[in-house]
């Protein structure tokens, strides 16, 4: 069974007050540690881009096994970047991530795979998050959607969705404010980077 990941790096990080993706974390661009914990368990890996896609080529270059697409309709919201990632799968299921969300744990992958639905959803504590899993039939669904839905409306909108709990409050964690960054750089120092 393959595995792809589609994440979402296409954002203009106003909130942050800086180009997230290359936010240092750890000695290595915050972007660059969300894939990393994604690789473990996918075979592709699909990064969508946006205005800043020369800076995020940048950040990856030293990671030629990753397909970086562009998402020309920033401006038409996030789904807009979920149907460029997803035009390219070519995988039997594939995650969706936001690119900002560095504190996954490569376990949580793993036991997403483990159970089977058309969509599989992550929950800490009573409370959904990301990655989600999806079934690969799902990605001709979301190319025949308009650019202004809203991903959540889709997967309400499935039958065959199952929440798994796991113990991982990465899953609920982004990096969205300097605030947001300044948590990150704690909670991943106390989690990821003592194993390396």
């Amino acid at each position: 069974m393959s595995v792809a990941a589609i994440i979402l790096a296409a954002g203009y990080s106003q909130r942050a007050g800086d180009f997230k993706p290359g936010l240092d974390l750890a000695g290595k661009p915050l972007l660059q540690r969300t894939i990393e914990n994604a690789q473990g368990s996918c075979d592709q890996i699909i990064v969508v881009a946006g205005h800043e896609e020369d800076k995020i080529r940048k950040i990856l270059q030293e990671k030629p096994n990753v397909m970086i697409v562009k998402n020309e309709h920033v401006d038409r919201g996030m789904f807009s970047s979920v149907r460029v990632g997803v035009k390219d799968v070519r995988t039997d299921r594939f995650f969706i991530l936001p690119g900002d969300q560095p504190g996954v744990r490569k376990s949580t992958f793993k036991s997403l795979l483990e159970v089977s639905a058309d969509i599989v959803v992550p929950r800490y504590n009573g409370k959904k998050g990301h990655p989600v899993l999806f079934d690969g039939n799902c990605a001709k669904e979301i190319m025949a959607l308009p650019d202004t839905e809203i991903l959540r409306n889709y997967i309400h909108g499935k039958e065959n969705v199952l929440i798994v709990d796991v113990n991982d409050p990465g899953i609920g964690m982004d990096v969205d404010t300097p605030e947001d960054y300044e948590t990150m750089k704690k909670y991943y120092k106390n989690n990821f980077a003592k194993n390396e």
